[in-house]
């Protein structure tokens, strides 16, 4: 059954999401430690979900059609802002093309990285939606279940770390050949887009 868990686990970590949109974002306009710290963030964000949800506490939000309005309100507007903040950074940095010829990763605050992450994941109740329907499929129906929910959530965590490392390391790679003002600009475009996109898509979701 763990192995089951891990494999589907691994695949659905695998699936583009904002945390992708987020690390490759930070990875190739500012290098890879921001990638690993908006990694970190998400793994922290992703935690909390996982956490809740081992005690249940996820499943009761999401029992209150107010709390999952309340927090998914929330999250679409953080990731709008994410989005709108990432477009206008492409803006940016089409505009300064001209005069750059080297790309040089700009100086972020570490914190911002972290905070990224972690909000990007923390506001989104699919994050919990997802955990709460995706965790009891693996437990026993008697026994020590939160012993075997919490279990599962921290394979689920090494498995995040796990890829999200190596992404990030490819993406820092690719970006060491790649970061141009003009590539730089398409990224955070699409990037922004994407974003947004998952904000609309988080607003339609269903309690």
């Amino acid at each position: 059954m763990l192995t089951t868990f891990a494999v589907t686990a691994f695949v659905m970590i695998m699936i583009p999401g904002p945390d992708q949109a987020l690390i490759t974002r930070s990875a190739l306009a500012f290098g890879r430690t921001a990638g690993l710290l908006t990694m970190f963030g998400g793994l922290v964000g992703l935690t909390v979900h996982a956490t809740a949800a081992a005690v249940g506490l996820s499943a009761l939000l999401l029992t209150s059609a107010t709390a999952f309005t309340a927090l998914k309100v929330v999250g679409v507007v953080y990731l709008l802002w994410l989005g709108v903040q990432s477009l206008r950074a492409g803006r940016r940095t089409a505009a300064a093309a001209v005069v750059a010829s080297e790309a040089v990763p700009e100086r972020c605050p570490p914190l911002r990285h972290i905070r990224n992450g972690l909000l990007s994941n923390v506001l989104n109740p699919k994050v919990a939606l997802f955990f709460v329907t995706f965790l009891p499929q693996f437990l026993p129906t008697h026994g020590n279940t939160l012993g075997r929910a919490l279990l599962l959530s921290a394979i689920f965590a090494g498995l995040y770390l796990l890829w999200f490392s190596f992404y990030n390391v490819v993406v820092a790679r690719v970006g060491a050949l790649l970061r141009t003002p003009r590539v730089r600009a398409r990224i955070e475009q699409v990037t922004g887009v994407l974003l947004v996109g998952f904000a609309i898509r988080l607003a339609w979701q269903q309690p």
